[in-house]
């Protein structure tokens, strides 16, 4: 699913229920929740292919934001501001545990925009169940093949392919360039394609 840009008045609309959250109003806090937690979800497990360490991670991401809700400056997005605490939190998990699961790669919650891919159609637009079948074992050698890259590669491919965020606002939540963020992208996109090339058809 895409991500655009929030529009001026969503970006107030979250300011002013984080100021009603600071002012003690658990619901306010409660609606931010509801309004960013599948996206938060949605970038931790394409992190980690794990749904339970994806809902445990976005959980703590959630509680930490609380925690730490008068510390929110307003210099960026509250949007941003969870990402990036979403982000830290994710990258520090899989530092401190390095853990791969190869047998346990879920299917069904990959994201809609890569199904929706032109080039994935092209590659597997077969009808009836051979190209169900094509598509699967696309998808699943799709997320092995993320889970090889580092997790600074991983996080630019999640959040610009998958969640649809632009350069500039990867570059805010990972406090980077946006020429880094370009340089990551590019060369997490050369691993994938190495990655991946004996299951992809050749193009005529």
């Amino acid at each position: 699913m895409d991500l655009p840009a929030q529009p001026v008045s969503a970006l107030s609309d979250d300011a002013a229920l984080v100021e009603r959250a600071r002012a003690n109003d658990p619901a306010a806090f409660d609606e931010l929740v509801e309004r960013y937690k599948q996206r938060i979800y949605g970038t931790i497990y394409h992190m980690t292919s794990n749904h339970e360490d994806a809902n445990d991670l976005a959980q703590e991401t959630f509680i930490r934001a609380y925690k730490n809700l008068h510390r929110f400056k307003g210099d960026s997005s509250f949007y941003t501001w969870i990402y990036r605490i979403a982000v830290n939190t994710t990258i520090n998990f899989l530092n401190g545990h390095r853990r791969r699961s190869k047998n346990h790669l879920s299917l069904d919650d990959v994201d809609a925009r890569i199904q929706e891919n032109p080039d994935f159609i092209e590659r597997t637009r077969g009808e009836g169940p051979d190209g169900e079948v094509a598509a699967n074992e696309l998808m699943e050698h799709l997320n092995v093949a993320l889970q090889k890259l580092s997790p600074d590669h991983r996080l630019v491919v999640t959040l610009y392919d998958i969640q649809g965020l632009s350069h500039a606002e990867i570059a805010k939540i990972t406090n980077s360039s946006e020429g880094t963020v370009r340089s990551r992208l590019y060369y997490a996109r050369l691993q994938l394609q190495q990655l991946l090339k004996r299951y992809l058809p050749e193009k005529n």
